[in-house]
């Protein structure tokens, strides 16, 4: 990222969110996700000792780092790794590896027998997500991740139970309960709230499924797309799902098999005849039935058939916002492939940036998904 970029980067303390510097960021990427982690990568030039003081308050694990553009944040993370390197000619740079706070819910696991029992009953499962997000932020300190409105419900309840000792990755908690039917999406949004003086604000997302804006945006071809993708993938879906579990046998004499879900199909007829085509999952902590049945179910009715995995590549200018995750995109595309022209609705999934530097422009790829 050179020095005249629109982008700057904060690097703030992680257990207290306070700015600890805004450095040069070159050679910059970073892009989010809506259910998984986001990443940043880029370089912190050190072309003297006053830079490389400065640069030795970047600890992995320990630190954050912001990309604001235009005052508004456009990502925002933990940096994970760096990587101090000379070259040849006595170049120093320091590497640095980040992702999105999601990304914390990877590093913990649960080491409690709070949600022993808790959910052992049908609880709203945005309940039972904003409960293990609210355990695990508080290994973040002062400035954990806001968990949203514990009266906003999803209308689909849950049971479950976690164990201390069972060594449960929240993450893994997280994408299992998520995945199942009728299940939900998670993302963790950062911002600044302009009640609060501008105060960075890192917030939970969740939604079934997660949608902002009440307006499309519109991207035609030929105009702000630069190119697009249209990949259709019939190694990525299928036509019937099983789900295999724990096992529950407890004679030690006998043969282990494990808990196994009802083959599921897709609960909306196919729009044509297709062949079978089969899905597996393994989820070796549960061993509960139905809920095997809902992780089938989910895995079969998503990418039933073929996978079309849309993207796109425009320019950024002042009329696209920071948050474009879960924003509807009008995507309209008069090309040779397209002689009548294409007119269709997608949700952005997924952003990747590459600033504009060296002479090239501001650029994002967006990946889609029907609307």
């Amino acid at each position: 990222m050179a020095l005249d970029t629109p982008y700057r980067a904060i690097f703030c303390d992680l257990w207290t969110d306070t700015t600890l510097d805004i450095l040069p960021l070159r050679d910059v990427s970073f892009e989010d996700y809506i259910g998984r982690a986001g990443s940043l990568s880029g370089t912190v030039p050190i072309p003297d000792s006053s830079i490389a003081e400065r640069a030795h308050r970047i600890k992995p694990g320990r630190t954050t780092v912001y990309l604001e553009r235009g005052g508004d944040l456009w990502w925002g993370g933990i940096v994970w790794t760096t990587n101090l390197q000379s070259s040849g000619r006595g170049v120093v740079t320091l590497g640095i590896q980040a992702a999105t706070f999601d990304s914390y819910a990877a590093r913990r696991r649960i080491r409690t027998d709070a949600f022993k029992t808790e959910f052992t009953q049908p609880t709203d499962q945005f309940v039972i997500a904003r409960s293990l997000w609210n355990s695990l932020s508080a290994g973040l300190g002062n400035s954990g991740i806001e968990v949203g409105d514990w009266e906003e419900k999803s209308g689909v309840t849950r049971t479950v139970s976690y164990r201390h000792g069972d060594e449960t990755v929240y993450q893994e908690a997280l994408d299992q309960l998520a995945s199942q039917d009728k299940g939900f999406e998670y993302q963790v949004l950062v911002y600044r709230d302009p009640n609060d003086n501008g105060k960075r604000v890192r917030q939970l997302r969740l939604g079934s499924p997660i949608r902002t804006g009440a307006t499309d945006m519109i991207f035609d071809r030929p105009g702000v797309i630069l190119s697009y993708s249209f990949s259709d993938d019939a190694t990525r879906g299928g036509t019937v799902a099983l789900a295999r579990g724990a096992s529950t046998n407890s004679n030690a004499g006998a043969e282990s098999r494990p808990t196994l879900s009802d083959l599921r199909r897709p609960q909306n007829p196919l729009p044509d005849l297709w062949p079978e085509i089969d899905l597996s999952s393994d989820h070796n902590e549960v061993s509960d039935k139905a809920t095997l049945n809902s992780l089938a179910q989910a895995a079969v009715d998503a990418p039933w058939g073929a996978v079309q995995i849309p993207e796109i590549s425009i320019r950024l200018g002042g009329i696209v916002p920071p948050a474009l995750l879960g924003r509807t995109a009008r995507i309209r595309i008069t090309d040779e492939w397209h002689p009548t022209g294409l007119d269709a609705r997608y949700r952005i999934v997924g952003v990747k940036v590459k600033p504009a530097e060296r002479g090239k422009p501001d650029t994002a790829e967006l990946a889609l998904e029907e609307s």
